[in-house]
């Protein structure tokens, strides 16, 4: 599997990476974790303590959120899919990833996506929905459809800290778009309805 190969030699390239500042306070790279040739791909914002410790992303209480979220709407455990950061170091006292470091860790998001070439992608929040859609707009408008990725669709959705935070609304949003995205693998027998074209970038 020269994919699969290729993905361990990445992992380990980011091990090592001082790029950004964030590489200085980590205690170690939050690379990725799942199937390598996984169909679906979620995406989330960069790592916490937890997953900081234990080098695995969405371990916390959002982690276990969305596992229950997969089991239940997806039917599938994190061990089908393909789990990764924008940013892979924890940003110090959890805060939001700037700019320059979203910069220079992108090239190792956007090798992952290349060489797992997933049919769907699921962005968890706005730092990710934002990237890989190119767009300022925020995840409560970009949400409850999809859009074209390359040869992939693309689902955003609320990151699950979201949710934890607001509630049973943001978590029933949540599942309709993990329907949506399991319509798009082929996984459900019902059409896939909100599928738009390219977004459209404000400003």
């Amino acid at each position: 599997m020269a994919e699969t190969t290729e993905l361990a030699d990445l992992a380990r390239e980011a091990a090592g990476c001082t790029r950004c500042a964030l590489a200085a306070g980590r205690t170690q790279v939050v690379f990725g974790t799942g199937d390598p040739e996984a169909d679906l791909l979620l995406v989330g914002e960069a790592p916490g303590r937890d997953e900081d410790l234990c080098g695995e992303p969405f371990v916390g209480r959002s982690g276990k959120l969305l596992d229950r979220l997969l089991v239940e709407e997806l039917g599938v455990d994190r061990r089908r899919c393909y789990i990764a950061n924008v940013v892979k170091c924890r940003p110090p006292g959890n805060r939001d990833p700037r700019p320059e470091e979203i910069a220079v860790c992108r090239p190792y998001l956007a090798a992952q996506i290349d060489l797992i070439q997933p049919a769907v992608v699921v962005t968890l929040g706005n730092f990710a929905s934002r990237l890989l859609l190119q767009t300022d707009q925020g995840i409560t408008r970009l949400r409850g459809r999809s859009y074209p990725f390359g040869h992939a669709r693309l689902v955003p959705t609320f990151h699950p800290a979201a949710a934890l935070r607001s509630g049973g609304e943001v978590v029933a949003q949540m599942r309709a778009d993990l329907v949506r995205a399991k319509h798009l693998l082929g996984w459900s027998s019902e059409p896939e309805a909100g599928v738009v074209g390219p977004v459209e970038v404000d400003g």
